[in-house]
Formats: structure tokens, C-alpha cells, sequence
């Protein structure tokens, strides 16, 4: 880990409240704390190195700019915003910054997402099995389906030809072979369980990863920041990862 490594943080609700905990058991320093007490406002210097966001979709991309601008670098925990990633994206090159972006920060999540890219290529040559999910959040959750269920689409839908189309409702009729179903509960205090079915007459494949706690979002964002700090660019935290893992 870096020498006097200092981070902030965007949001202290709960996320961020535990990211300060494990910060703190790692000697990491948290110079600042922005929430709705103490809003993140323009200012030539900051005397972190990089800022760590698990606030709301709409305030993402003003925080960008304002951590951006004043030539420091980002960790992108919040969910719901990737419509405006171009415009993040813009804004670490036009500010020569660096900005990582997850739809989930576990470690853990990030090797699902292989083993879910590997089980759908396998199935593609496979006759007759069709992809479905169901993913499971706390009551607090504000987007549905989650942001890592979106990603899980994405790679289910890269490697399934016949999947062109998202069904994130509740359906009434029959689903249609182009639909990929995405169903979502919300309630109690569920840290995340994501689970994708892999159906056939003749058997199911379940591939589930279940959350235990904010630890591994927590830990795994604190990773990112690490990664990211001293870098340029726009990058997902699956990039950081897999540079990472090559060089191990």
C-alpha cells in the first residue's frame, strides 16, 4: 500500500461508514467526509489523494467534476447513473484524472462475473437451455434491478445470441426467447444475493453469489482506490482487477 495513502468520502451512510472502519484498520486516513452536513463544493485543494462516492445517481456527476477539476482521483461506488458514463468518461480526460467506476466492488462479485461469462458461453452451444435471474436487496435499495444484476445481463447477453432484450418487471403473459427475465425482491436488511439460472427439461444449473455483509463492497472499494490512485483514465474496477491479477 502506498506511503500516507488519504481518501475521502462521498456519502456516510452506511457503505460509508464502513469503508471508514476498514479504512482505519488498514492506517488508511480520511481527511474528509461530504454529506448532506457538509456538501462537496469547489475548492483549489483537497488533501486527499482519492474520493470514494456512495452517495445518489443524480449528484454523481456534479461530484466528478468537483473531485475531478481539482486534480484529484475517483472511486464511482453509486449505481443507477451508467446512462451518463460518457460524461464521466469526458470528464477524467478533459481533467487528466482518474476515474474507476463498479457496478459491485467484492472481489468476490468480480470473479462471478467470470464464471457467469464462461457458463454462458458453454451454454450457448447446448441445446435447450434458457438464462433467467433473481436478485435480492434490502428495503433501502434504490435502483431495481441492481446495478451488478445489469452487468450479469450484459454478460449473459454478449454471449447469448439469441437474448436481445431485458425483462426487469413483473411478467403477466409468457416471457419471449428474445427476453432475458431479470426478477428483483426488495426488503429486510439482504446485503445482495444474485443468482442465474441456467434451465433445461433435463436439469438446472444455479450460479449464485451471496453478499454476507458490506465488508466485501467496503474492502473492495478500498482496493479500487488503491488501484486507481497515480493513474489517467476511465476505468472499470473489472480493468484494475484483471491488470492486477496478470501481474500475480
Amino acid at each position: 500500500m502506498q506511503n500516507n495513502f488519504k481518501i475521502a468520502l462521498i456519502g456516510y451512510g452506511k457503505m460509508g461508514k464502513e469503508i471508514h472502519k476498514i479504512a482505519k484498520s488498514q492506517n488508511i486516513e480520511v481527511t474528509d467526509i461530504f454529506d448532506e452536513n457538509r456538501l462537496l463544493t469547489p475548492q483549489k485543494e483537497f488533501n486527499f489523494d482519492v474520493a470514494i462516492d456512495f452517495s445518489i445517481p443524480p449528484a454523481v456527476i456534479d461530484n466528478a467534476k468537483i473531485v475531478s477539476a481539482c486534480g484529484k482521483n475517483l472511486v464511482i461506488g453509486t449505481t443507477g447513473w451508467y446512462k451518463n458514463s460518457d460524461l464521466v468518461k469526458a470528464v477524467a480526460e478533459q481533467n487528466n484524472t482518474g476515474i474507476v467506476w463498479g457496478s459491485n466492488f467484492s472481489v468476490g462479485m468480480q470473479v462471478f462475473f467470470k464464471i457467469v461469462h464462461y457458463a454462458s458461453q458453454l451454454i450457448t452451444v447446448a441445446d435447450g437451455y434458457d438464462v433467467f435471474m433473481h436478485e435480492i436487496h434490502h428495503k433501502r435499495k434504490k435502483d431495481s434491478p441492481s446495478g451488478s444484476a445489469l452487468t450479469l445481463a450484459a454478460i449473459i447477453m454478449a454471449n447469448q445470441p439469441t437474448k436481445t432484450e431485458i425483462l426487469a418487471d413483473t411478467s403477466y403473459g409468457e416471457i419471449m426467447p428474445e427476453q432475458l427475465h431479470i426478477s428483483s425482491s426488495r426488503g429486510g436488511e439482504e446485503p445482495g444475493t444474485h443468482t442465474v439460472y441456467l434451465d433445461s427439461a433435463a436439469d438446472t444449473i444455479e450460479l449464485t453469489h451471496r453478499a454476507r455483509s458490506r465488508t466485501a463492497f467496503a474492502s473492495g472499494a478500498l482496493t479500487a482506490a488503491k488501484l486507481i490512485n497515480g493513474k489517467k483514465g476511465f476505468y472499470s474496477f473489472e480493468e484494475l482487477l484483471d491488470d492486477m491479477w496478470k501481474t500475480t
